[in-house]
């Protein structure tokens, strides 16, 4: 497949780093072995075994994003590098512990002395770095940040217990075998998912009420049940990038996975709200540049893919065949409490979490499941779809805003969810909730053995393992005035526009 994007010169730090990477992975980007496997061959010993045994799957650090609650507008562009960094470091750090499986068979102590304390350092470092950008501006930073530089790691048990975060997947019924005992790579080169990972969805027992229209229901006289569609495509024009402009401005390859986006055409890490507003879109209204972007989905199937040697594909384990949704719906719809006003132009709201299998599910706000069996949704696992039903991602953004931003220093708290009457708190206003639902003819993944056979996932950090729960979704509002009064009018008054 290929693409079209504005692509900017990697640093050569970073070259390196890859080529290193790649050299140490026999050339080939990320290798995940079964680590396990050593333990048993002949003449390893008990001390092999049990050191083995005790080696982790993957590396699980404190959210310092999180913790950022009032950074100056002067110091978020160095907190956002360092932010970054944070990010890199530990891609650094789990690369190195993909690589070093026999090391660790030998010794108990090689992950914590050549690993986790050195990414420490390194993470204490930026976190130093993180308040000194933000005193220089007169700021405070938060107390206590320092003891968030320690990172931990997740033994083989935590990984593919099956048991998920959140408690959303349903028992699959099938023995997950050889499973609960290795960090599998499939036989392709990327670790995750696993079986445990996937539920056969005609199993799954109904947990979402059936849509009403827009699947909002007016609270009385004071709810705002219309909508308006926007119809932006498939990314036909195969707008791909690593990067993240709300998370990560200014940094190349800041997401480290594959982006698909529609709308803006003009989206990198690079991109100046002028930029945006002067870029084409692939909206049929073409008052509507709005970026709509979101992790591609693959089929780990060994297809090398365009980005099979690159940051952010095959070099950071996301690998197979890039999938393009057969649909891409995109709407907005209105609150069950009151009518909605416009957002700002600009607005940047971000949905889900790429870092929630390890950093628990508080984020975590996207769902999957099967045409045919949308009542029957999924946070913490992959669907098995039956013969002729498709697979569908979902993700229902944020509704609530602080009135005055239009960003936040953690990318989150200038906008909330509704609260279960539908009304939005702490003086937040209604603004049109955004839904964007794909779907994608992806094959159904095999179990045999406990091992899954071309299984589909969505791209991730490489330490996420491919998790369900990672899943996420961004938007940055690009409508002109009009368009947005538009869309405000006809939600408010009940009508289905596009």
């Amino acid at each position: 497949m290929g693409r079209t994007t504005r692509k900017r010169r990697t640093p050569l730090a970073t070259k390196a780093i890859a080529a290193s990477a790649a050299l140490a992975l026999g050339g080939g980007g990320l290798v995940w072995a079964n680590f396990y496997a050593s333990a048993h061959e002949s003449g390893s010993g008990q001390n092999q075994i049990k050191a083995a045994g005790a080696q982790i799957a993957t590396i699980q650090c404190p959210d310092v994003g999180q913790e950022l609650r009032d950074v100056p507008e002067k110091a978020r562009a160095g907190v956002d590098q360092e932010l970054a960094n944070l990010d890199k470091q530990v891609t650094e750090a789990y690369t190195r512990l993909a690589s070093t499986r026999q090391a660790q068979a030998g010794d108990s102590g090689f992950v914590q002395n050549a690993i986790l304390g050195p990414l420490k350092s390194k993470r204490t470092a930026a976190i130093d770095r993180i308040g000194i950008n933000i005193r220089r501006v007169g700021g405070q930073a938060p107390n206590g940040l320092e003891q968030l530089a320690e990172c931990k790691g997740m033994g083989v048990d935590e990984v593919n217990n099956g048991d998920g975060q959140n408690g959303d997947g349903q028992d699959q019924g099938q023995d997950n075998g050889q499973d609960q005992g290795q960090v599998g790579d499939n036989g392709n080169g990327a670790a995750g998912p696993v079986a445990a990972d996937f539920v056969d969805i005609t199993t799954v027992q109904p947990n979402t009420p059936p849509a009403n229209g827009n699947g909002l229901k007016a609270n009385g006289d004071g709810g705002s049940t219309g909508s308006f569609t926007t119809s932006c495509g498939v990314n036909e024009n195969n707008k791909f990038n690593t990067d993240n402009l709300i998370v990560a401005p200014g940094v190349d390859n800041g997401a480290h996975h594959l982006h698909d986006y529609v709308g803006n055409q003009d989206n990198d890490a690079f991109s100046s709200d002028e930029d945006l507003a002067n870029a084409d879109t692939s909206c049929q209204n073409q008052g509507d540049k709005s970026t709509y972007y979101w992790p591609v989905l693959r089929i780990q199937d060994g297809t090398q893919e365009f980005d099979a040697n690159e940051l952010g594909g095959g070099l950071e384990g996301n690998v197979g065949k890039v999938l393009k949704a057969q649909q891409a719906e995109i709407k907005f719809v209105g609150n069950k409490a009151s009518e909605v006003v416009a957002m700002p132009r600009f607005l940047r709201i971000i949905t889900g979490a790429a870092n929630a299998f390890t950093n628990g599910d508080a984020n975590a706000n996207a769902s999957m499941s099967c045409t045919g069996f949308e009542d029957r949704q999924l946070t913490d696992k992959y669907p098995i779809c039956p013969e002729g039903s498709q697979v569908v991602r979902t993700a229902n953004f944020q509704s609530c805003w602080d009135g005055q931003n239009i960003d936040s220093a953690n990318h989150r708290d200038h906008v909330d969810f509704v609260q279960a009457d539908g009304t939005c708190a702490n003086g937040f206003q209604a603004i049109p909730q955004l839904q964007i639902r794909l779907v994608y003819d992806a094959p159904a993944p095999v179990i045999e053995n406990g091992q899954i056979q071309n299984p589909f996932a969505v791209d991730g950090f490489p330490e996420q393992l491919h998790k369900p729960i990672t899943d996420h979704n961004d938007f940055i509002n690009v409508m002109d005035d009009n368009l947005m009064n538009q869309v405000v009018q006809c939600i408010n008054t009940g009508q289905e526009c596009q």
